[in-house]
């Protein structure tokens, strides 16, 4: 009789075709559908697809900068990343919550196996993300009137925060087996994120998946400063350390995955110390030749007679700049009418993105600053400046105007437009068109007394060729100075101001 013996069965592995990776990356595929199918990763995406929509166009009018689109991406993907956080998190505890760990040990894949499934469905959202992220600054691109250069480091904050979060969500379902443990983190997450926004300190805001700068200024792009290579590959291995520590938690203490995480953490490392080593001096030296010496870094062309020097990277906008000149010229009497400008580009890049200092007016005949910024406010602030040096013959001058010259200057600033009350709202600091307010200017403002606004009120109530006749008519008395807004409504034969007259 023979015996026949049978051999033990080896618990939690099986040979199967193309291996144990080919059912990771189905598992994989099988997660990433899921993941990207919760209803708080959907309302994420919504939320994100819906506010880069309805601000797409708002900053600057359609006059965008590539240097701060590139930055404008980071923003919104911290609430995808926080929605891929809960939901890889509630992923990776399932079996726990079902009871069917046990079961899992007559299938081909270990647990360590199935959490590096779970971290490439992260992967599939931080890479969906980055689509979002790309049709995002590519609309931007694509506008006629952009300018500058966007860094693909900038753009890479996006899907690498998404990544992050995910990974950080996988890592804690290891370490903490329970549901509410995530929603904790991202409440302590958010905390720390207030925390940290608010210090000066570069090296301690450079820990943040996403950095927000104190000002709105927009620099050219070689005098940015951000350490956005460093940033990235610190978020990166960040990224990679954490889900490479999840598969070591998970039991996959292969030598593969100790290598790579010991590498992840040297990737991290050596991001974290690069991206806060501060300033270089030569990039100092650059934003110092740049706000005191812009001439010696500028190009400078002519049209109709003016003169225009922009940075390189704003050639463009010098036919927008000339055709607002023409437009304040064409409404001028005298020789103001004939009279050439030089308009000049001016920044203070000494204090990088942090400060927001004002500009000094200049004191050169006939100069005129335009900012780095275009389009929206900015258009009637440029004309306000230079139809005060067309009056008053440089910017410091037009600065002290505080009498009734105020009314042809902001006629030259706002009657061209096509909706001038508009305009004349825009260019006011509190946003009105009645009383006294202050005027905003590139450099140092103007105030406009009661009395002023109601004489310019008037005015652009009438007809505008027979306003502009007026107004070139009797030029030479409403530019002389200490002229009264009272005179000027003589001059102009409109109704006498009842308002305060009187500079604050």
């Amino acid at each position: 009789m023979t015996a026949v013996t049978e051999k033990p069965a080896v618990s939690g592995t099986r040979e199967e075709p193309g291996g144990p990776w080919k059912a990771v990356f189905a598992l994989a595929l099988f997660e990433s559908r899921r993941l990207l199918t919760r209803i708080p990763v959907l309302v994420a995406f919504a939320v994100y697809l819906g506010w880069t929509v309805w601000r797409a166009g708002s900053d600057g009018d359609g006059y965008p900068a590539l240097q701060d689109a590139d930055r404008a991406t980071q923003g919104s993907p911290m609430l995808v990343g926080l929605a891929v956080l809960l939901c890889v998190n509630h992923a990776a505890l399932r079996s726990r919550r079902h009871d069917t760990e046990r079961h899992f040990a007559v299938l081909v894949l270990p647990r360590w196996r199935r959490t590096a499934a779970h971290a490439l469905s992260v992967v599939a959202a931080a890479l969906l993300t980055g689509v979002c992220v790309a049709g995002q600054f590519g609309r931007e691109a694509l506008r006629p009137a952009a300018i500058g250069h966007g860094s693909v480091s900038e753009l890479l904050v996006g899907p690498l925060t998404v990544l992050l979060f995910g990974t950080a969500g996988l890592l804690l379902a290891g370490l903490v087996r329970s549901a509410i443990a995530a929603p904790l983190l991202v409440v302590f997450g958010l905390f720390l994120f207030a925390f940290f926004w608010g210090t000066s300190d570069d090296a301690t805001r450079w820990l943040l998946p996403a950095v927000v700068e104190a000002s709105s200024n927009t620099l050219p792009s070689d005098l940015m400063g951000r350490p956005a290579a460093w940033h990235a590959l610190y978020l990166a291995g960040l990224a990679l350390f954490l889900g490479l520590v999840a598969i070591l938690v998970a039991g996959g203490r292969k030598p593969v995955v100790m290598a790579g995480a010991a590498g992840a953490l040297a990737m991290t490392l050596v991001g974290g110390v690069a991206q806060s080593a501060g300033e270089s001096p030569e990039l100092v030296k650059a934003r110092e030749r740049a706000t005191l010496h812009p001439e010696q870094v500028q190009t400078c062309l002519r049209r109709d007679g003016s003169t225009y020097c922009a940075f390189p990277e704003w050639g463009p906008r010098v036919a927008d700049w000339a055709g607002v000149v023409d437009r304040v010229r064409s409404l001028a009497g005298g020789s103001a009418h004939e009279q050439d400008l030089v308009v000049r580009q001016r920044i203070d890049a000494r204090y990088g993105l942090s400060g927001d200092a004002a500009l000094t007016p200049l004191e050169r005949p006939h100069e005129v600053t335009v900012g780095t910024r275009w389009g929206g406010n900015r258009v009637p602030e440029f004309a306000a400046a230079a139809a005060g040096v067309l009056i008053a013959g440089d910017e410091k001058a037009a600065n002290s105007i505080c009498d009734g010259r105020i009314v042809p200057l902001m006629w030259l600033a706002v009657g061209w437009e096509s909706d001038p009350l508009d305009a004349l709202r825009r260019v006011r600091l509190d946003d009105s068109v009645t009383g006294s307010a202050y005027v905003l200017q590139p450099t140092h403002g103007l105030y406009m007394t009661e009395a002023q606004t109601e004489v310019l009120r008037a005015l652009l109530d009438l007809p505008r060729d027979e306003a502009g006749a007026r107004v070139k008519d009797h030029w030479g008395e409403l530019t002389a100075p200490k002229v009264t807004a009272a005179r000027a409504a003589e001059l102009l034969d409109l109704p006498a101001p009842e308002g305060e007259d009187k500079c604050s």
